[in-house]
């Protein structure tokens, strides 16, 4: 059945495009190989094994393979060459001199140490898109965006990419082309905030927290590996009193692992970048990143991004940060208002607070906030699963959007036969645990060939972007592909508002017939 405004009854301020961004199985990245860790008869490891064979073949047979290999692959990566010889560095340690060997033999060698890997091979969906940093030698009334998208390889393993385009005066998208190559950054050594250990070591009861303070005590507000390590060392010198020293030194590691910095390679193009796991606590995912620009009172705008991080069997809250897309931190978030997946900032701060949207409670949309972006406090409950088609449970569809009505809300809710519909909500701007309308209906139901794939009738975006008196909204269908829709901005709200007051009419007659 379909129901006025749900994307699916011809209503005309609600319009799908033709545009639909798919997985591309040929978009790979060349990957270190490690031909297994078992042990041979022998009792070398296959490693040396396998460098041994190649080192044996004729110099005839290396230049046929590499000239062979460049010509299969070369194309598939940007300097593959490079990577060769970066991975031959990584193994070059079982080769007694090493430096001796010709450069072709050495980078055939790392050349059997490489591998690709098909970054999106299953899947390209829940976007959320910005405005892109640079809007120059744009024709008036367009806007050029940035665009999160996660990707889904082999393994299921999750990362994110990037993607641009731009919006036309009349509403029209056009995308960049696809990226030719696929680019990963250097990590590099991170900053650490004091707070992210703190708010995580409140969390955790069962520790030492004498030895933890005595270690927090000797750092300051940010901090680098050397400063931490000095304070280990502080920690080791009085062992003998304080017996847990070496278990604390380990919670910290633990903390301190889930922030990493990472910078991309200068000539990259912004949509050739990829952002794959980073160390233990995503190393199966960077799942449905939630961008938004984020607008400081005493700076430039920070392009910040929450993401859920997976590692096979638990969930974490991070927090990405950049100012161009080349440069990226990440930190860890914490508090009951950051549990669970799906949190969502608000583009500004409301009365000197950071503000979320917040699903702590697996089912519900609620708001929390936060004194520094990375505790977030309990979270206030503002909408119940209350409609047919969001009665299994409710989330948000990205950060909230300015308007001169009310900060909206796009959500999602959860149905029968596990369908997913993307709703919304318009919130009170100065206080937004206030409910000032919200879609009887849905806004967008998956038709046609979107209910088919991976996961089967599901639409779902991580953040649209407001165009003028328009909203463009990227969205997921069936955790396969990324689809948009434009939605006129004016009779949105005015259903929103027009549903607000049909509520207080009835409120007020309630009343009243009580009083009489």
């Amino acid at each position: 059945m379909t129901h006025p405004g749900d994307g699916g009854s011809g209503k005309p301020w609600v319009r799908r495009t033709a545009h639909v961004l798919r997985p591309d199985p040929d978009r790979v990245l060349a990957r270190l190989f490690l031909p297994g860790q078992e042990m041979v008869t022998s009792g070398e490891s296959r490693s040396a094994a396998v460098i041994a064979r190649v080192l044996a073949l004729a110099d005839d047979e290396v230049e046929r393979e590499l000239l062979d290999l460049t010509t299969d692959f070369g194309h598939r990566h940007h300097d593959l060459e490079a990577t060769w010889d970066q991975h031959f560095g990584l193994v070059r340690h079982r080769l007694p001199h090493a430096e001796r060997l010709p450069a072709h033999r050495r980078r055939l060698v790392g050349a059997y140490f490489t591998q690709e890997y098909a970054v999106e091979s299953t899947a390209l969906f829940n976007p959320s898109m910005v405005a892109h940093p640079d809007q120059d030698g744009l024709p008036s009334g367009s806007t050029r965006f940035v665009m999160t998208v996660r990707a889904v390889g082999e393994g299921h393993v999750s990362s994110l990419e990037l993607r641009t385009g731009t919006v036309d005066a009349a509403g029209a998208i056009e995308l960049d082309a696809p990226p030719a190559h696929a680019r990963v950054p250097v990590v590099t050594e991170p900053r650490f905030a004091r707070a992210a250990f703190e708010h995580q070591l409140d969390e955790d009861p069962d520790g030492d927290r004498a030895n933890a303070d005595f270690v927090l005590d000797a750092l300051g507000l940010e901090f680098g590996r050397a400063e931490l390590d000095l304070a280990y060392g502080e920690l080791r010198s009085q062992r003998l009193t304080r017996g847990s020293a070496l278990r604390t030194i380990e919670r910290f590691e633990r903390i301190a692992r889930r922030s990493y910095e990472v910078t991309f390679p200068p000539d990259s193009a912004l949509r050739e970048r990829i952002l794959m796991p980073q160390g233990a606590t995503e190393s199966h995912g960077v799942e449905d990143v939630r961008m938004v620009r984020f607008e400081a009172s005493d700076g430039p705008p920070t392009y910040l991004g929450t993401y859920t991080a997976y590692d096979g069997r638990d969930i974490a809250m991070q927090l990405l940060s950049t100012h161009d897309f080349a440069h990226l931190t990440s930190r860890p978030l914490s508090g009951p208002g950051a549990r669970n997946k799906g949190l969502a900032l608000f583009p500004r701060q409301i009365g000197g607070r950071y503000v979320a949207l917040s699903r702590a409670d697996r089912e519900t949309n609620a708001i929390t906030t936060s004194d520094d972006l990375l505790w977030w406090g309990p979270p206030a409950v503002v909408q119940r699963p209350e409609r047919a088609w969001e009665l299994v449970q409710l989330g948000n569809c990205g950060p909230p959007v300015e308007t001169e009505r009310g900060w909206l809300v796009l959500t999602h809710g959860v149905g029968p036969m596990r369908t997913y519909s993307i709703g919304a909500l318009l919130l009170d701007l100065d206080d937004p645990t206030q409910v000032v309308g919200r879609l009887e209906h849905p806004l967008l139901t998956g038709t046609g060939q979107e209910r088919s794939g991976y996961v089967p009738n599901v639409v779902y975006s991580c953040g649209a972007m407001r165009h003028g008196r328009s909203l463009v909204v990227p969205y997921g269908s069936s955790d396969t592909a990324t689809r948009f829709a434009i939605v006129d901005l004016d009779p949105l709200l005015d259903t929103l508002c027009r549903r607000a007051a049909a509520v207080t009419r009835q409120d007020h007659a309630r009343v009243a017939g009580g009083a009489s």
